[in-house]
């Protein structure tokens, strides 16, 4: 059991590192200076189904099956 926890633990890990990484970084930087924000476009508007939606939602529930399995780990 605890070995099987052990290994959860690692693949959710790796899940939680590789799904942070291909988001897209949400500062505009200089250009969102230059340019004005970026916030009336038609992705803008209906973000929940994107990507980056997929991708955070992904990132939530990882991180909290994480958390519980850390806490799992720690109880037994």
């Amino acid at each position: 059991m605890k070995s099987f926890l052990f290994v959860l633990e690692a693949v959710l890990g790796l899940i939680v590192v590789v799904s942070i990484l291909m988001q897209k970084s949400k500062a505009d930087a200089l250009s969102g200076l230059i340019q004005g924000s970026k916030s009336e476009t038609f992705f803008a508007k209906n973000k929940a189904k994107t990507k980056e939606a997929m991708l955070a939602k992904i990132t939530m529930i990882s991180m909290l099956l994480f958390a519980v399995n850390t806490i799992a780990l720690n109880l037994l």
